[in-house]
Formats: C-alpha cells, structure tokens, sequence
C-alpha cells in the first residue's frame, strides 16, 4: 500500500485499520520537520553567500543584489529538498519502528 509520502508498505498480514492509526501518527512526527523554516533559512544563507561572492568579485550594487537573489533561490532550493526527504526519512522510520515493512 503506498501512503501519500510515498513510503510503500508491504500490507500482506497487516490489519488495515491499525495500520491507518499508525500512519496518522507517524506523520503527525514527520510533519515536525518545519520544511517551510528551513527553506526560509536556507535563502537567508544563500542570499548572504551570493552577496558576499558579489562583492567580491566587485560587481556594482545591482550585481551584487542579483548574486544575492540568485543564492537566495539557490539556497531556498536546496533546503527544501533536504527538507522534504527529512520529512520522508521519519515516517518510514517510524512505521519500521512499529513493525511495518517499508519496501522503499
């Protein structure tokens, strides 16, 4: 059975019912991952980094805003997949921890 983050349970001996309270529960601790703040903090970083690679390189203001822009997303981007494959690590680790096989 596959559940909406993607975790593929082999469902063979398992009581349905049981099961549906056990993923409600795990993802209620998969959700503690805060995707959104680490994604805000991850653009916060790259923005800094691409604004301090900028100047450096002595690039005028506006240069130095685009590098910043462009880390920003960078940055943000990369925080996010992090993130979500953080988010998808726990459920499965949690339904593994309650006796489910996880097949990926």
């Amino acid at each position: 059975m596959k559940d909406p983050s993607g975790a593929i349970v082999d469902m063979k001996g398992v009581d349905p019912g049981q099961y549906e309270i056990d993923l409600a529960e795990c993802q209620q601790y998969a959700d503690e991952v805060r995707i959104g703040k680490h994604i805000g903090t991850g653009a916060a970083a790259g923005a800094a980094v691409g604004a301090a690679a900028g100047a450096m390189s002595g690039r005028n203001k506006s240069g130095i805003g685009q590098a910043a822009g462009v880390g920003a997303v960078y940055g943000g981007t990369m925080a996010g997949v992090s993130s979500v494959g953080e988010h998808r690590h726990v459920l499965r680790e949690c339904l593994r921890g309650r006796g489910y096989r996880v097949l990926n």
